[in-house]
């Protein structure tokens, strides 16, 4: 990934969305993942002396796979009946290891390219196929998915040039994640962190 001159305000509102406004979406999240927690911790403090940035606690570490709609335009039942769909499909794929090392520059945000990227992208494909067999149609495009987990996102313009050099300051192991389950949220934006509450919790296998 080439190194962007300038960062950019993530935080705009995005079609669709306004304070209060509610999304449900599948991600991984990464609660009990604490090889992850002690890399992040290790970025955050290498970060924290950055301005413009919004550095993402353990707790809203995730991995966005797939969108579902607005709450205020899905309803209950579909989302629960897509929830009950993906489980039977997501019984075909083993759990698996993500390997996070380290993240790169965009412009609105510094993350981590998960590895290797073929499970998410099978479950993202699980996914897909039972939101499609409830709806007969998938909102997002099917390709350009690219599995990745954000340890902080950018408030403001600026050079990036002092995030690079933060960067690569920060001497950590890579961190290794066991990723059984995903899940189904109910996602906000209100505060400049992406924070949720559960919907659905599916296992894998």
């Amino acid at each position: 990934m080439t190194l962007p001159e300038t960062m950019a305000d993530h935080w705009w509102w995005r079609p669709g969305w306004k304070p209060g406004r509610r999304f449900y979406t599948w991600h991984f999240t990464f609660r009990a993942a604490s090889d992850v927690h002690r890399l992040a911790e290790a970025y955050r403090q290498g970060l924290a002396g950055v301005p413009g940035l919004d550095l993402v606690p353990d707790r809203w570490l995730h991995l966005t796979m797939q969108g579902l709609g607005f709450v205020d335009e899905v309803a209950e039942e579909d989302a629960r009946a897509i929830a009950d769909t993906a489980a039977q499909r997501l019984t075909a794929i083993a759990p698996f290891e993500l390997r996070l090392h380290r993240p790169e520059i965009t412009p609105e945000a510094i993350r981590w390219e998960a590895e290797p990227s073929e499970p998410p992208a099978a479950v993202r494909s699980a996914i897909r196929a039972a939101i499609n067999d409830v709806w007969g149609q998938v909102p997002e495009a099917e390709e350009g998915f690219a599995p990745h987990v954000t340890i902080a996102y950018s408030s403001s313009e600026g050079p990036a040039a002092p995030v690079a050099q933060a960067l690569g300051a920060v001497d950590a192991e890579p961190a290794t994640a066991q990723i059984d389950q995903v899940a189904l949220i109910i996602l906000g934006r209100d505060r400049q962190m992406y924070e949720w509450e559960d919907f659905a919790t599916l296992r894998l296998g």
